[in-house]
């Protein structure tokens, strides 16, 4: 399991997804001041994430700088606005493109909006190691795009935790409803589509996009309990959403009576599925896939070949666990092999 101490750096440097390490970050901004680091060795790093609005990527941000420190790898780590911000966060990467970076870290808003941008990076021969959100393969071919490595969660599979808790928490045929992120990201649909085909045998009489916003959720969910005063459970695609249903919940008076269900495992969420809010969310690692994109990095730098592909391991984290899930945050709160150990150890 993961540690606070330096020395899991390469011991412990894949005991998680891509293990809460220190890689090589030291900076961030989050449309305000940028930071950066300088390392003793290694090539430099640049990593481009998404707003830091949202506490997913506070973590993932997080993990990259602790790894960072632990490494003393040169990086600097810039976000967007917020998690809407496609043409700002372009144009950031635009901005580090033509500077001395050896590698970079992306983790897009859409699956096209840093394509552009990464094609100067692409043409240059600079690594490129996508993380969390993948960048559409189409518009990645198009512009010769040459990806080292994709690192994030099987999102279906998240989506499939979900649906499979909800249908044993409610009678079949139930009403439910489902609210995505933006319409069209490909990571929303991903875990739309592993909920749907795991909850199968309930009624979802609504589904709807939230943009990924607690607001807009709270606003849509308290519209669907209006409509439909029966439902018995939601699933959303992020925590910030699914903690808007639970305040709307709450605002009916409904507290306990409806199930919901979230993707991430944010702390706040954590909090709430502990506080009762929350029935359940399906934790992701951001703080150790932003480690294992620093990671990634490090074994490009030493010559090393990367897998085409890392999959971040999820928890279903309920009551039952939810304290350990806290005590352990950012870290992952289950053991897992980290799949570049070997590497960054050669």
């Amino acid at each position: 399991m993961f540690s606070n101490d330096a020395t899991w750096s390469r011991t412990l440097r894949v005991a998680v997804p891509l293990g809460a390490l220190a890689l090589i970050l030291v900076g961030c901004s989050g449309g305000a001041a940028d930071t950066n680091a300088d390392g003793d060795g290694g090539t430099k790093v640049a990593a481009v994430i998404k707003g830091l609005d949202n506490p997913f990527f506070q973590a993932m941000e997080d993990g990259i700088t602790d790894t960072a420190k632990t490494d003393s790898v040169d990086v600097t780590v810039q976000a967007a606005a917020d998690v809407g911000d496609t043409s700002g966060q372009a144009d950031k990467l635009s901005a580090l493109a033509g500077q001395d970076f050896g590698c970079f870290v992306i983790n897009p808003i859409s699956g096209t909006n840093l394509v552009q941008a990464l094609s100067q990076v692409s043409t240059a021969g600079k690594a490129i190691v996508n993380i969390d959100s993948p960048i559409d393969p189409d518009a990645a071919a198009t512009a010769n795009l040459n990806i080292s490595t994709y690192i994030g969660t099987d999102n279906e599979a998240a989506g499939g935790k979900a649906g499979d808790f909800i249908s044993e928490q409610v009678p079949a045929g139930s009403k439910i409803a489902i609210i995505g992120g933006i319409a069209g990201d490909v990571t929303s649909a991903a875990r739309v589509d592993g909920f749907r085909a795991a909850a199968s045998g309930l009624d979802v009489v609504q589904e709807t996009a939230a943009d990924w916003k607690r607001e807009v959720a709270l606003t849509a969910a308290t519209d669907i309990i209006a409509a439909n005063p029966d439902i018995a459970a939601f699933f959303a695609a992020n925590d910030d959403m699914g903690l808007g249903i639970v305040k709307a919940i709450e605002n009916a008076n409904r507290t306990g009576e409806i199930v919901v269900v979230s993707v991430d495992g944010n702390k706040d969420a954590l909090e709430s599925v502990q506080d009762g809010g929350l029935t359940a969310t399906v934790a992701q690692y951001p703080y150790a896939i932003g480690a294992l994109g620093l990671q990634a990095c490090e074994v490009v730098a030493a010559g090393g070949t990367l897998p085409k592909s890392i999959e971040s391991p999820t928890a279903l984290v309920t009551a039952d666990v939810a304290v350990d899930a806290i005590d352990m945050f950012p870290q992952p709160f289950e053991e897992f092999e980290n799949p570049l150990t070997e590497l960054l150890n050669k």
